[in-house]
């Protein structure tokens, strides 16, 4: 593991009062650190350069803020520019253990994964640690987040503990990727269309009272969207340009029985109810059997849609 150089990128938007106990905790295994700072407020970057000494950390900045995903992706192209294999992107709030890197890129050294990310949700003991609001969020995200990116084994989508082979990277197009709050949810669908392997590793998150940017309120319909959007452009191109298997058949057709059974059973209720007579047996099954057959096969659809994720690393069979 020691042969393989890491990169590590860590986003710097008001994280002054955190960031050196952040660089401090970084393993002397990492070759590389580049802190962007954000169009930062606090000025981090200009506080970094002036109180850190690590020859490893190189600042980079934006003239504008360009949000979380923004300031990843720059850190990302710096990494491209080395001869890192790995990219790990860390936050500059102090809320993940360090120690643990060595196992967040453990499945990449070991040619089992492509990207890998930390998972809050494994234990209930970690749970309890965490605000309420958060395990609601996350939980409705994660749910969202499986049928956009097809990743159904994959949970806590937004957990911006991450890491990835650069070869991989490479093939990312960042202009195409959500550079806000959206970005870790938008990258694992660009992922998806890669056909990269993800893989999951638990760990405990670090809440100490920090300050979080992130207002749930403000961005909920954006990510409700942005996962339909990102849905229906991985159905079309896996399942319909890239190739053909039984779910291109299951979904449209689980859609459309499901709707037309659904239809036919409101109609059918409001005209017995006006009529104050129950509807025909036949007027029923003409409901029922549509409806109990599109939810089947749109049941079977979501079975071939888990068993057709990725298995073998794209870094290692490009």
């Amino acid at each position: 593991m020691s042969a393989t150089k890491v990169a590590v990128v860590i986003p710097a938007y008001k994280v002054r009062k955190h960031i050196e106990a952040v660089l401090a905790a970084i393993p002397e295994s990492v070759s590389y650190i580049f802190v962007v700072d954000d169009a930062c407020p606090e000025q981090s970057g200009k506080f970094v350069e002036q109180n850190n000494a690590d020859p490893r950390v190189k600042v980079l900045y934006h003239s504008e803020n360009q949000g979380v995903g923004g300031a990843v992706m720059t850190g990302y192209q710096a990494v491209l520019q080395t001869d890192a294999a790995i990219a790990v992107k860390v936050d500059g709030d102090g809320q993940m253990d360090l120690t643990q890197l060595p196992r967040l890129i453990a499945p990449i050294v070991q040619g089992k994964a492509d990207y890998t990310k930390g998972n809050r949700f494994n234990s209930v003991e970690a749970l309890e640690a965490m605000p309420r609001v958060r395990i609601f969020g996350n939980a409705v995200l994660s749910f969202m987040n499986k049928f956009a990116s097809g990743y159904w084994r994959i949970t806590d989508p937004t957990n911006g503990y991450t890491a990835i082979h650069t070869q991989v990277l490479k093939d990312l197009k960042f202009v195409k990727i959500a550079k806000r709050y959206f970005f870790e949810s938008d990258l694992l669908f660009r992922l998806s269309l890669l056909r990269a392997v993800v893989q999951d590793i638990p760990m405990n998150a670090i809440y100490a009272g920090e300050e979080s940017n992130l207002k749930i309120s403000k961005i909920v319909g954006k990510f409700f969207w942005g996962n339909i959007k990102n849905f229906l452009k991985r159905v079309f191109y896996q399942y319909y340009l890239r190739e053909w298997s039984t779910g291109s058949f299951e979904l449209p057709l689980g859609f459309f029985l499901t709707l037309f059974g659904f239809i036919t059973a409101v109609i059918t209720w409001l005209q017995s109810y006006s009529r104050t007579t129950p509807a025909p047996a036949g007027t029923v099954m003409l409901s029922a059997l549509p409806l109990i057959v599109g939810i089947h096969l749109l049941l079977a659809f979501i079975n071939s849609d888990v068993e057709s994720e990725p298995r073998f690393p794209r870094h290692i069979n490009p």
